[in-house]
């Protein structure tokens, strides 16, 4: 599928989906060199990048090296988050920190574009990442750190299973005041018989 989105009034740029992991309602694909200025777009948006800690702007030019590719295992495994109903890229998640020996990785998402907020498209997309880390990626356990005042995200994370294993007081500095911050896990195996029962 290929979405035309335009670039500036001279030049058209094609979004193109190409589905790795399909959901009912999202579709996890591959991320896309072409597709950098909306990543840009998503990370400077003020609603956005609050609970992202994007507290530095960055450039398209920037975010292309984010891309380059490293010597060795990478240590990180990304994608879009495709709105399939629109055919539109609505965000990015992913796995990073990950360490091949202990089978274990950080999970993030972050879905960009505000007006798709409050659907449960990030818990299907949570579902979708999780099952790969776990089934594909053979992953022992998968963390995350939410901060507190981030309803959104620590109440996926609650709905996908992760258990509460402490909580750091005042640990982030987000909006001119020091929030505390969640952290997470899931096991494979809580996630095996969680998932084995639906």
């Amino acid at each position: 599928m290929i979405l035309i989105m335009s670039e500036n009034k001279e030049k058209k740029k094609e979004l193109v989906y190409i589905p790795f992991i399909e959901g009912e309602n999202v579709a996890l694909a591959p991320t896309n060199l072409d597709h950098v200025p909306l990543y840009a777009k998503w990370n400077n948006n003020p609603k956005a990048r609050l609970y992202a800690r994007n507290m530095i702007p960055h450039t398209t030019e920037e975010m292309k090296k984010w891309f380059e590719p490293r010597q060795g295992l990478s240590r990180h495994v990304g994608f879009e988050i495709w709105y399939k109903k629109d055919q539109v890229p609505i965000g990015t998640c992913g796995f990073g920190r990950i360490d091949w020996v202990d089978r274990n990785a950080n999970i993030y998402m972050s879905i960009g574009e505000p007006k798709y907020w409050n659907m449960n498209l990030g818990t299907e997309a949570s579902h979708l990442l999780i099952d790969y880390g776990f089934k594909e990626l053979n992953f022992f356990k998968i963390y995350a750190g939410v901060f507190e005042p981030n309803i959104r995200s620590w109440t996926v994370a609650e709905k996908d299973g992760f258990a509460l294993e402490g909580i750091q007081k005042k640990a982030m500095y987000i909006d001119g005041e020091y929030v505390d911050s969640r952290k997470y896990r899931l096991f494979k195996e809580d996630w095996l018989n969680r998932t084995s029962k639906k």
